[in-house]
């Protein structure tokens, strides 16, 4: 990816990210993202220990929380560790829960939703943990609708109790600016890890034929334009007795001075067959401020072109699935048309598909490869990738 991101740019911006109060945080994914994850974190300057499944453990300091909860485009939660403490019993648990400096991420009385999950431990039952631990905390309840909720996290193992709370608060693929979403929307999380971990960068042209409501399109725009993913929405950590307004708002300044706003636009477009998918993505193209970076247009796979001759780029997209369209020969076809287009129109092109069945992606005959294994809508999906030619690794 040529020249530096929004992120990166900022971490540069701040001044000395690394001082100040240390925080031991884990970064959730969908599992199967970690690698991506880990790279994102690395282009912060922040070294990950070793991930588990769904879950990046990394040391920051509070401006690198901010950053990090900001520009992080692959990743589905925030979580700051709050307490470790024994819990084998409700009287353990209150204790413990008692010694938590609550303070310095709830405000008095300020509703709270608990997630508990115990494993193979004495406390089994989480909603009598939640309980208990709302009584404890003074917290009100989480009521459906509710705008001013912190997430807090606990998990019990065994004996013992982890209490993490939520920086993010609604998850991070709410990017903010999803107006219409058409059939079967693509998660902004799975289709940013797409573009990240396939090998398109941001000056190369790019083509979705199957667009949806633009999401891949419309992530890609905002790589292009070194724009943070989080910076049209607002976070839980600025509503703990802990924020620091005047560091947040030096890394959101360091954000915005990191945007591409002139040069040339690499070029991206986005075809459907679908009006309403069309109409989708142009209305959350337009809020997400890149309608003029996307080429938006009604059009059947048969018809698409070459956008940018003399060039290579990317095709990548999230074709049907099954439950989008009707029966397993008409998904053989679309897959061997979709191979028999981006072998004629775009040659050399690389090519990366977001598919819930390898083995229709092999009736593309382009030889894809297994790049990501990952999950979406509770479905197993994979990203099959082609590289350019002349181009090798992702």
């Amino acid at each position: 990816m040529p020249g530096p991101n929004a992120a990166a740019e900022a971490m540069r911006s701040t001044g000395s990210p690394r001082g100040g109060e240390r925080h031991d945080v884990r970064v959730v994914c969908a599992p199967g993202l970690e690698r991506v994850v880990v790279s994102e974190l690395a282009a912060l300057g922040l070294a990950a220990r070793r991930p588990g499944q769904g879950v990046v453990p990394v040391q920051m300091s509070t401006r690198e929380l901010y950053l990090a909860t900001a520009s992080l485009r692959s990743a589905a939660r925030v979580l700051v560790s709050a307490a470790r403490f024994r819990a084998a019993t409700f009287a353990e648990l209150e204790r413990g829960a008692a010694e938590v400096p609550w303070g310095d991420w709830l405000r008095p009385g300020q509703p709270v939703r608990w997630r508990v999950t115990s494993h193979r431990a004495p406390l089994f039952h989480t909603g009598a943990v939640a309980e208990r631990l709302a009584a404890v905390v003074g917290s009100g309840p989480a009521e459906p609708g509710a705008t001013d909720v912190q997430s807090v996290v606990v998990r019990i193992v065994g004996a013992d109790a982890v209490v993490r709370v939520d920086a993010a608060g609604a998850p991070l693929h709410q990017r903010g600016w999803r107006l219409r979403p058409a059939q079967a929307p693509l998660r902004e999380t799975l289709a940013a890890a797409a573009l990240l971990a396939s090998g398109w960068r941001t000056d190369e042209p790019l083509v979705d034929p199957f667009c949806g409501s633009g999401t891949i399109a419309i992530e890609a725009a905002l790589m292009a334009r070194r724009a943070a993913p989080g910076l049209q929405r607002g976070f839980a950590f600025q509503g703990w007795p802990s924020f620091a307004p005047g560091t947040w708002a030096s890394v959101r300044e360091a954000l915005r001075g990191a945007l591409r706003v002139d040069g040339p636009s690499p070029t991206i477009v986005a075809t459907d067959r679908d009006r309403a998918a069309i109409d989708a993505t142009r209305a959350n193209a337009e809020r997400a401020g890149v309608a003029g970076d996307i080429e938006v247009r009604r059009s059947s796979l048969s018809a698409l072109v070459d956008p940018a001759p003399g060039r290579t780029g990317w095709l990548l997209t999230n074709p049907p699935w099954g439950g989008r369209l009707g029966g397993a020969g008409d998904l053989r076809d679309l897959y061997a048309a979709l191979g028999t287009v981006a072998g004629t129109r775009l040659p050399g092109w690389g090519v990366a598909l977001i598919a819930a069945d390898p083995r229709l992606a092999g009736h593309t005959h382009l030889g894809l490869e297994p790049r990501l294994r990952t999950r979406s809508g509770g479905a197993l999906v994979h990203l099959l990738v082609r590289e350019a030619v002349g181009r090798s690794g992702g």
